[in-house]
């Protein structure tokens, strides 16, 4: 019996003997199954093929990657805080040297997730760790690997320790989820934001969509929701999906004129 990853979106399933006949994730419309066919590895073989970097995006938030890259290629992040830390986001590899690392920051308390993308190997992480697993109960369908250890929640906001705050914005999927972290950028606040709200190459700017492979965009309803969402929070950066994936400076402007921008392309005017 083994936990298959499949290695287009790096989810880990429940433990079967032989490969699922399909990554239900990918099927979505939001992802896509490889031309080259399905395939799957175990974490044994990721581990073999695959080392994770290490990095520190900022302080007390420490960026965890996978290289070469794999899968969708996110960076998860470990936000520490006094009264335990938080990785938000995962990634599929987690291997001896990872453990080690993390340890030295203080371990995990708990694991909390923004979309079903990035659920990749998130019970083989809360076990290793002792670690609860936060997600929303919109996304319950996606979970392919069950666990004691996942607790859903609902509604919009959902309070952790030190004030930080999960955030449902909804967009990408139904329970997309962003953390506000009130420490963050020395006091002013920072937002950790996957994909629900990604930083594109112009660093001044944002953008949203309902698939980011497929091109489909997000109607105005969604853009809306999401800005008014999280307007009562401070931030004043925004730590993407992916490595420098960050607007460091004037963050909630950032949003509100990239909404703008959005809206107006959409609308064809």
């Amino acid at each position: 019996m083994e936990n298959f990853i499949c290695i287009q979106c790096g989810t880990q399933f429940d433990a079967t003997v032989d490969p699922p006949a399909r990554c239900t994730i990918c099927k979505d419309e939001r992802q896509f199954v490889h031309y080259g066919g399905q395939q799957w590895k175990t974490l044994e073989r990721l581990a073999a093929d695959y080392h994770n970097r290490l990095e520190d995006e900022a302080a007390q938030l420490l960026g965890i990657g996978t290289e070469p890259e794999f899968a969708i290629g996110q960076r998860a992040l470990l936000l520490q805080s006094p009264r335990g830390n938080l990785l938000w986001d995962c990634i599929s590899l987690l291997d001896e040297k990872t453990i080690a690392k993390v340890n030295g920051r203080g371990g995990i308390r708990a694991i909390a997730i923004s979309h079903p993308h990035f659920y990749s190997s998130m019970v083989e992480w809360a076990e290793h760790f002792d670690a609860q697993i936060f997600l929303h109960a919109a996304d319950r369908k996606w979970v392919m690997r069950k666990s004691p250890r996942i607790q859903f929640w609902e509604g919009t906001t959902f309070p952790l320790w030190d004030g930080l705050t999960l955030i449902n914005c909804a967009g990408h999927f139904e329970g997309g989820t962003v953390l506000h972290w009130p420490a963050g950028a020395s006091g002013k606040g920072g937002l950790l934001t996957g994909d629900i709200v990604t930083v594109v190459q112009d660093r001044r700017y944002v953008s949203f969509m309902r698939s980011y492979p497929n091109l489909i965009p997000l109607g105005a309803k969604a853009i809306y929701r999401i800005v008014e969402t999280i307007e009562p929070f401070p931030f004043d950066q925004i730590y993407g999906g992916w490595w420098k994936a960050n607007v460091l400076s004037d963050a909630k402007a950032a949003v509100a004129r990239s909404a703008e921008r959005y809206l107006h392309a959409i609308a064809g005017m």
